[in-house]
């Protein structure tokens, strides 16, 4: 299996907690402990002739909001030859909490749509994935309970990303579905301890949907 990402490239990855998973922390620096890290190992046995730099990016609680306000520093002062972005579930439940309007769906869009302009303007080769945010459910959740709010509620969040990759011709994964597919077999405990924050096995999913959505 072989990607389209050539050798010598700068591949950078940036999010939320899930991005994140411990990145920062010595005993997981600088990769992480999450699909992250999984993603550089399959890029590194899978391809062992390619010499592609990982960066992490990720950063726990974040929205797109704050991925805005660090995008100079944390993405393009690294002149990236590809990005992966993976946000939204934050937005979206601050959003149901708070009402708060950079987190609405409509401030969701607005800013993501700024943050990939940014980055087409800055370097217009560079590669973009954007990476759906997801929530680990079967959606039977108790009506008016805040799990069923977030699962009505994300599609919305997930048909922004989706629109944004075909507005900018990005790549896409859609992370909600492939986690679906496996619920039909699987309960959500085999991937995730609570709906947000996936245990190893659902870290290796991302990683191989993440590898998988590169290959050439």
């Amino acid at each position: 299996m072989t990607t389209l990402v050539e050798d010598g490239s700068k591949f950078l990855l940036i999010g939320d907690s899930i991005t994140d998973c411990g990145r920062r922390d010595n005993q997981h620096r600088p990769y992480g402990a999450g699909y992250v890290s999984k993603f550089r190992d399959l890029v590194i046995t899978n391809e062992p002739k390619k010499n592609i730099g990982i960066i992490n990016k990720g950063i726990g609680g974040d929205t797109v909001e704050d991925l805005r306000s660090r995008w100079d520093d944390d993405v393009l002062s690294h002149k990236p030859d590809w990005v992966s972005i993976k946000i939204g579930i934050n937005d979206l439940n601050r959003y149901l909490c708070n009402k708060t309007e950079l987190q609405s769906p409509e401030g969701f869009e607005r800013i993501y749509d700024q943050i990939i302009s940014d980055t087409k303007e800055a370097f217009p080769d560079c590669k973009i994935i954007l990476i759906s945010p997801f929530y680990m459910s079967r959606g039977n959740a108790v009506k008016d309970a805040y799990r069923t709010k977030v699962w009505n509620l994300l599609p919305t969040y997930i048909k922004i990303v989706e629109d944004l990759s075909e507005k900018y011709d990005t790549m896409f994964l859609n992370t909600h579905e492939l986690f679906q597919e496996q619920l039909k077999y699987k309960h959500p405990d085999v991937y995730c301890g609570e709906p947000v924050h996936p245990n190893e096995t659902g870290h290796l999913l991302i990683a191989q949907g993440l590898y998988g959505t590169i290959e050439s």
